[in-house]
């Protein structure tokens, strides 16, 4: 009995086939990556950029002839999974900036250098998400050796940071300024050691690009779900510890000082002057230390490093929010509920530093950080492990090490990671800020020792001024 042969299959079939298994594997690729416009789940390229089916279905709704969106902030609203909704003209400007249109071609268009590079961007993505489930299993699963290896010193931490309330809160020392306290959840049994035979040389310190395999016992966020409840926890905390609100200050713009007012101020002695901005620069400051009493890790620290680092660090977070009350259109900081020029603080009688300090703000204000970002940004520059006399340094740098991922998630979600080595650069300039403000503080210390010692306010003195700072006169 004779066999048909069957019939040979169709090629233009098979060359469908494959494309559309090929396109397949392609979304199911590039699904890696989240939304470029609000860090969802994505779905694929959609008008030029990798996005989620909601941020595509808005980017076509806008493109109606009959649509119009406008800001009532700054055309500055951040845009992200949860606040995606709250601002059309925002989410629109992210969108066109990310480069979405309705004339982008597909992704079986591109030309291959732009396939080449989104396949480098999923593989990239796609190495995270493996090393963090490599960490993650070493945290759940770590070798006998590491187990053997491990210190009873640093044991393997199970959660990433303890529960408030376990272990026992030691008083403060007299000497120290209440408002600096703000431990809890830490138990340290060991008296507070002289601090002076602990100090190290400072050190040269930025942001690093993170390592999962640094050390397995490191309590890394594990997971991209943990990444952004980290970010989220700071910049919430961010927000609510911020002295005014940048939508505030948007409406504030046109108050300035007018040349009376101006010449009232450059009226005032040098003592008078000092003490005025002392006063203000502490009410920043406070808001700073609610700020780190939130930071997640933060208050599981020792006491002694609590203070250590907000010593050293608040001023420089102060500084970093300073850009945020700057107005670049003249050259103004918001000062005493308007905003003021450099010439307002003549009296001061040091105008280098408040050139330098003018000059960082506009710079940073150069590099349009986000909220999200200046968050992260400022919880890295107070968690820093490097600082001198600390006690517990390894803690310190698990703490740093979560902020860390932290930022790069949010820059690189944002496509703005080239943003680090500028943000390094800015660690340095705070720290030749910060040497010069204590450098003209010893020097007007010198000449006004009883303005520093009765009238600074005290977190001030505590924070900035040593006691070889402050020699009062003894009375004759």
């Amino acid at each position: 009995m004779d066999y048909e042969d069957p019939e040979s299959p169709d090629p233009t079939a098979v060359i469908k086939r494959e494309s559309h298994l090929s396109k397949k594997t392609h979304l199911t690729q590039i699904e890696v990556i989240p939304c470029k416009i609000c860090g969802d789940k994505s779905s694929g390229v959609h008008y030029g950029v990798i996005t989620c089916e909601g941020c595509k279905g808005f980017f076509r709704r806008s493109q109606l002839p009959t649509v119009s969106y406008s800001c009532s902030r700054q055309s500055n609203c951040p845009i992200d999974r949860a606040s995606r909704n709250r601002c059309q003209h925002c989410r629109l400007q992210k969108c066109l900036a990310q480069g979405m249109s309705r004339d982008a071609v597909k992704f079986g268009r591109m030309s291959k250098r732009q396939r080449d590079s989104l396949i480098a961007e999923v593989e990239r993505h796609r190495q995270l998400q493996r090393l963090q489930g490599e960490a993650q299993a070493s945290l759940a699963y770590p070798s006998k050796a590491h187990r053997e290896q491990s210190s009873p010193l640093h044991p393997p931490m199970a959660l990433a940071y303890p529960s408030p309330g376990e272990g026992e809160v030691l008083p403060f020392p007299t000497e120290v300024h209440p408002y600096l306290v703000c431990s809890s959840g830490f138990n340290s049994r060991q008296a507070s050691p002289d601090q002076s035979g602990l100090c190290m040389p400072r050190l040269e310190m930025g942001i690093r690009t993170f390592d999962l395999h640094d050390d397995p016992f490191v309590s890394y966020p594990t997971s991209l779900q943990q990444i952004e409840e980290l970010c989220g926890s700071i910049v919430r905390s961010h927000r609510e510890t911020s002295q005014y609100r940048v939508e505030e200050l948007q409406g504030l713009k046109w108050k300035v000082f007018s040349r009376e007012e101006i010449h009232a101020y450059q009226s005032k002695s040098m003592d008078e002057m000092w003490q005025h901005c002392a006063i203000r620069l502490t009410d920043a400051v406070q808001y700073v230390v609610e700020f780190a009493k939130r930071i997640p890790g933060f208050q599981t620290l020792g006491q002694n490093d609590q203070i250590t680092l907000l010593k050293n660090g608040s001023m420089e977070v102060v500084l970093v929010r300073m850009s945020r009350l700057f107005n670049t259109e003249n050259s103004t900081v918001f000062f005493d509920r308007k905003f003021a020029g450099t010439e307002l603080f003549k009296s001061l009688a040091c105008g280098d530093l408040i050139k330098a300090v003018f000059d960082f703000a506009h710079s940073t204000c150069a590099l349009r950080l986000t909220e999200n970002q200046i968050a992260l940004f400022s919880a890295l520059v107070l968690i820093n492990p490097e600082r001198p006399c600390l006690e517990d340094r390894r803690r310190v740098e698990r703490v740093r090490r979560d902020v860390e991922v932290g930022l790069h998630h949010i820059l690189h979600r944002d496509n703005q990671g080239s943003l680090l080595p500028k943000l390094n650069q800015k660690v340095e300039q705070l720290r030749a800020l910060c040497s010069l403000h204590v450098e003209k503080l010893q020097w007007f210390s010198q000449c006004y020792p009883l303005t520093v010692h009765s009238l600074f306010p005290p977190l001030y003195r505590e924070l900035f001024a040593s006691d070889t700072d402050i020699l009062p006169v003894e009375p004759h």
